[in-house]
């Protein structure tokens, strides 16, 4: 989990995307009794300045850019367009009684199946694995807001 013996951050990011997903399911069932619903958000690909630690040659490998440097993945995002989901999960009528659920392109995400680049994968909303990040992050903070 700490990544001690290696580190590959596409395993990193995808871990820490996982571990929101699952915290969210976790803290929603805390906060429902209070009236308190918790959703995770995906809010695309977006071209930030965190792609400013990825080389160009790992950016072309990707598709993501041209030689030239200029973005040429149609699936990229506006910041303002990744921003839309988290606004329509705070706001949306839809979601009226419902949470712990993963959000995408303004929706509830479906379970994902195989390599698809949309939807939730099943593991990271299990509720076993959510109790028991719950439990690992109390123990390595020291903090459990809900004991």
């Amino acid at each position: 989990m700490q990544f001690t013996r290696s580190y590959d951050k596409w395993l990193a990011y995808g871990q820490s995307k996982t571990a929101n997903a699952l915290f969210a399911v976790q803290l929603d069932e805390f906060g429902v009794r209070d009236g308190v619903r918790v959703f995770s958000v995906h809010p695309g690909k977006i071209a930030t300045p965190l792609l400013r630690h990825m080389t160009h040659a790992e950016k072309m490998a990707a598709g993501w850019i041209d030689e030239h440097g200029t973005l040429v993945d149609p699936t990229f995002k506006t910041p303002a367009q990744g921003a839309a989901t988290q606004v329509w999960a705070a706001t949306s009528p839809h979601l009226a009684g419902l949470g712990g659920l993963y959000c995408e392109d303004c929706d509830v995400a479906l379970v994902s199946t195989g390599d698809a680049d949309s939807g939730v994968r099943q593991h990271a909303i299990d509720p076993e694995q959510d109790e028991r990040l719950w439990k690992l992050s109390t123990e390595l903070t020291g903090v459990d807001a809900f004991a």
